[in-house]
């Protein structure tokens, strides 16, 4: 039992011996939102321990994210960052110093194949019967070879790229997916497994809350690449680094047309399935989505009601990098423009990368809305939004103006 485990535990703490496998079995077994009071007491006590310790800041990391996202709950913390327990994956962050930029394709490559590459091999450990976990609701054997087929379609691009793909022979793609969830395991350190086993806390025991959990994860994987991104095009201009620049921009698109197949992973998730445990996530809504609002703010600054909304209201952290000012691609592009410190031809090649990322973004988000209006009708979304009306609304928002406004002035 967990309380037993952890009381041993709070005897004699050590970061070295915490018990995350009888905790995460209990929160797999009964869903967070159900967890005993008793264990919740107890990992808070454990919690409280923490600032008498020393050891690896590592591992105290590690420690201390997890038991901040299991206890969301109970703290009144529970949000979308934590619901998808994204400070246990570490992705690119807003304040990364942007000469990482360069670099963020390959991390962001082995965190969106490892997330992916686990839904997959979950799928694959149901249909063997060699797991219990989430027994409820599980769907059919059809949906299932549809989620292996865009799974894979997913990770062939970041795997490809990590030299992984060269085993990938299999035509059935039951098969196919066996050899592309062994690849990426080989590959994984035991860190990353270990952010990967801790970063699973579904609500409920629904089986396609799995799934779900692990699609938003590789989303907002992909958004934090492209705020890296854009980041480094800011950066890029000024300096007269336009290939570079161009180069970011053409990657964030081509990163929004490989994630383009989550969506339809995530279209055969079960529609009775998802409102079933979507009831349980209240509180947690995408509209919180940091990286998102970030990516959106980077491209220009929103217009004022929007800044006010609760779109805005939902990142506070965003919010106040808008309103201290913060340098959008739009601004830079109009200053290189004006200054003339760019060629015509260059101006011509950064506009068409603009354009070009901009079309990717509003698709982007026109399918998201097509999805949410399957998943939800007109329904009320969670974390008190308005749900697929609040998408309708913003999916047209331009991503650009100074593009679109060059393009009319020729």
């Amino acid at each position: 039992m967990p309380t037993a485990e952890l009381k041993s535990w709070l005897r004699q703490p050590d970061l070295m011996t915490f018990p995350y496998g009888a905790v995460l079995r209990e929160y797999h077994c009964v869903g967070k939102h159900f967890v005993s009071r008793e264990l919740i007491d107890l990992l808070a006590a454990a919690r409280a321990r923490l600032s008498t310790m020393s050891g690896p800041w590592p591992r105290l990391r590690t420690l201390v994210s997890f038991l901040d996202t299991v206890l969301d709950k109970p703290d009144d913390r529970y949000d979308y960052s934590s619901y998808l327990a994204l400070p246990l994956l570490q992705l690119p962050g807003a304040d990364d110093p942007v000469e990482q930029a360069p670099f963020a394709r390959a991390r962001c490559d082995r965190i969106t194949t490892q997330i992916v590459a686990d839904a997959l091999a979950f799928e694959l450990a149901k249909a063997e019967g060699r797991t219990g976990l989430l027994p409820r609701m599980r769907p059919p054997a059809g949906l299932i070879r549809k989620r292996y087929k865009h799974g894979v379609r997913v990770m062939r691009p970041g795997l490809a790229r990590m030299s992984l793909d060269s085993d990938l022979t299999a035509t059935d793609p039951a098969d196919l997916t066996r050899q592309a969830c062994s690849a990426v395991r080989a590959d994984m350190s035991v860190t990353e497994r270990q952010a990967l086993e801790l970063s699973m806390l579904p609500v409920y025991t629904a089986h396609d809350e799995y799934l779900f959990l692990r699609v938003l994860q590789a989303f907002e994987t992909t958004f934090s690449l492209l705020a890296t991104h854009l980041r480094g095009v800011i950066t890029a201009l000024p300096r007269g680094e336009v290939d570079q620049a161009i180069g970011f921009l053409n990657a964030s698109e081509a990163a929004l047309h490989e994630s383009a197949p989550l969506f339809s992973v995530l279209a055969t998730m079960q529609v009775e399935s998802f409102r079933t445990f979507r009831q349980f996530t209240e509180g947690a809504s995408a509209i919180q989505s940091q990286n998102y609002k970030l990516v959106e703010s980077l491209c220009r600054r929103p217009d004022p009601d929007r800044i006010d909304s609760a779109a805005y209201e939902s990142t506070p952290d965003v919010r106040l990098r808008v309103l201290v000012g913060q340098t959008t691609l739009d601004e830079v592009y109009c200053y290189v423009r004006e200054t003339g410190e760019l060629s015509e031809s260059d101006h011509r090649r950064l506009g068409k990368a603009m354009s070009g990322f901009a079309g990717a973004l509003t698709r982007w988000r026109r399918t998201h809305y097509r999805l949410a209006v399957r998943m939800l009708g007109e329904a009320t979304g969670t974390g008190y939004t308005e749900g697929t009306p609040y998408l309708k609304a913003v999916r047209d928002i331009p991503v650009f103006r100074a593009v679109d406004e060059r393009a009319r002035t020729r």
